[in-house]
């Protein structure tokens, strides 16, 4: 699995295992079938509401806690130094885990400043390894490293071919652009786009695998979301080939510069 360093000295894996609206049992599965499949990063959140699920997963599964990279986050009504105190320690126990990798601010808060003194006083006591924020476009997150006095670890928003975010990550010296929905969530048919499908043909893969590619490639790790074990694999079997700079520039073509989900 390749990686990429945050600015904490820690690697993150280039592609991680997305929970959402993955509940209970199906949960569990699904998060044990992914690490059985490679997969060293989970990524969940207090809002997913699969916490627990997701920890009895990790821990079915056998894979030393060291060996997985488990993320998790901050929303409201926890956007306080109290609350953000507070959901720290239940998704620990929640999680049923000693430490987060990374715990991230969900969305923009006027309150950020505050989350990150909890955040800062957890990363010192061991509890939290990074901390990170999600959802900032370039202005909010130019506020945030000012207003914070800290440049995060990662940004996590969305990101595709039809959205790549380019300049948000040229503008985040420092700080790791993550995607979410990297295959767009069944927002736009991505997985079957007939451009990265003639793509794909010239390297024995699928549009969905180019989709991924495109992002990693330009040093921009996935978190794609899946509940089809052949799925996942095909999600994770993406580093075996590169796209030539002809394939890129076709690819970055697609670009619309406009979010699916309305988060801006």
């Amino acid at each position: 699995m390749e990686s990429v360093i945050l600015n904490n000295g820690r690697a993150i894996p280039m592609v991680g295992f997305g929970t959402w609206q993955i509940l209970g049992d199906q949960c569990e599965t699904c998060v044990r079938q992914a690490l059985d499949l490679g997969y060293r990063l989970i990524d969940t959140a207090r809002m997913y509401e699969n916490e627990e699920a997701v920890g009895r997963g990790i821990r079915a599964s056998g894979i030393p806690r060291e060996e997985i990279f488990l993320t998790t986050k901050v929303f409201q009504p926890d956007n306080s130094y109290q609350g953000t105190r507070a959901a720290i320690d239940q998704s620990l126990l929640r999680l049923d885990t000693d430490y987060i990798d990374l715990f991230l601010i969900h969305e923009p808060y006027e309150e950020d400043r505050d989350m990150v003194r909890a955040m800062r006083e957890a990363l010192e006591a061991g509890k939290i390894r990074a901390l990170g924020i999600s959802n900032y476009n370039k202005d909010l997150y130019a506020r945030f490293v000012t207003e914070c006095g800290l440049v995060p670890a990662v940004n996590q928003v969305e990101a595709h071919v039809l959205h790549q975010q380019l300049s948000l990550k040229e503008a985040m010296d420092g700080t790791v652009l993550q995607a979410w929905s990297p295959l767009t969530c069944g927002q736009r048919p991505v997985v079957t786009d007939p451009v990265l499908a003639e793509i794909g043909a010239k390297y024995g893969k699928t549009a969905a695998q180019i989709a991924l590619k495109a992002l990693v490639q330009q040093g921009i790790p996935v978190v794609p979301k899946t509940v089809t074990p052949s799925r996942m694999k095909e999600n994770l079997d993406i580093f075996d080939f590169t796209l030539s700079s002809e394939d890129m520039t076709v690819i970055r073509a697609m670009d619309t510069g406009k979010t699916l989900f309305g988060w801006y």
